[in-house]
């Protein structure tokens, strides 16, 4: 019996070590796969990478023109001390007007430059600053990091050279604006340090208007249709008393529900026709109704236009 149970224990210890082994080498596979998983995903991960503001940081500018959309792209570089002009930008060398890539401008229609047409588009802004005058270019190939690296005078659509007008304070971040906004212009506004220069821009409203116009007066013009095209002919100086017909129209439908922005208008077209009773007429109904809606910018037009045109 002892010899069985010794025997027994001796075979169940082997047993043991066998079962021990094997999870060790188990284990110790496991551990190196996981090891080599690691090391692999380590290889795959990309560096990391510090988040830091960019010295010159990038800005899009978007400006309805008109119809005409206008979207500048440009990085702003800052002063920080330096003078700018005529030392960081040298005079008389072709400059990416900004930072890192070229600016780029981009026209939804077609536009005019300085008398020449310019097929909608992006397009690159470079410019040549002087003390008095800059030469300001947009040129076709608008994928260049700064400058291109062989200029080609063929890829210049449009150029002007722009007056320098000097400001009484300093701008201390390269700034690009779309200025004095018409229905059929604007003004890309370039300033830096105390330099201020601008490049015009002439876009197709006016067409675009006019053959709206003339589409919908085809059918079956509602109020607001009348409305709209008599407000673009008093404003753009065209035919009067077409005017005067259209906004008389657009208030004669609108008669149940008055609206005292439409009287407004009705008033100033009248007025501009000679039609000075009626534009008084209309003024004081204006001038009523924009009281009860509580509008006193609309209260102060009004009070002012029956000042001027004599009203008792």
């Amino acid at each position: 019996m002892k010899k069985i149970s010794i025997k027994f224990l001796s075979t169940l210890t082997v047993f043991a070590m066998v079962f021990f082994t094997n999870c060790q080498k188990k284990e110790t596979k496991e551990n190196t796969v996981k090891e080599e998983i690691k090391k692999e995903e380590v290889k795959k991960a990309p560096a990391a990478k510090v988040a830091a503001p960019a010295p010159s940081p990038f800005s899009t500018l978007e400006q309805k023109v008109g119809l005409t959309d206008v979207t500048i792209e440009y990085s702003r570089p800052s002063m920080r001390g330096r003078t700018i002009f005529g030392d960081l930008v040298p005079y008389g060398k072709t400059w990416r007007t900004g930072a890192n890539v070229n600016t780029k401008v981009t026209f939804s229609t077609n536009v005019t430059v300085n008398g020449k047409n310019v097929e909608k588009g992006t397009y690159a802004l470079y410019t040549v600053p002087n003390q008095k005058t800059w030469d300001i270019m947009l040129y076709k190939d608008a994928d260049n990091w700064g400058n291109p690296k062989e200029w080609d005078d063929a890829k210049v659509v449009a150029s002007i050279t722009a007056d320098v007008v000097k400001m009484p304070m300093k701008i201390e971040t390269f700034t690009i604006t779309l200025d004095d906004l018409t229905n059929n212009s604007g003004v890309i506004g370039i300033l830096w340090e105390d330099v201020y220069v601008g490049l015009p821009i002439e876009v197709p409203t006016d067409a675009a208007v006019m053959a709206s116009i003339d589409e919908v007066m085809k059918g079956s013009p509602n109020a607001r249709a009348y409305y709209d095209a008599a407000v673009y002919f008093k404003s753009e100086d065209k035919d009067i008393s077409k005017a005067v017909t259209w906004i008389d129209k657009a208030v004669e439908m609108s008669k149940d529900d008055p609206k005292f922005w439409m009287l407004r208008q009705q008033s100033l077209i009248h007025a501009k026709a000679g039609k000075t009773a009626t534009a008084i007429a209309a003024a004081k109904q204006s001038l009523e109704l924009a009281k009860k809606a509580g509008n006193d910018s609309y209260v102060k037009m009004n009070e002012n236009s029956l000042k001027e045109w004599g009203a008792k």
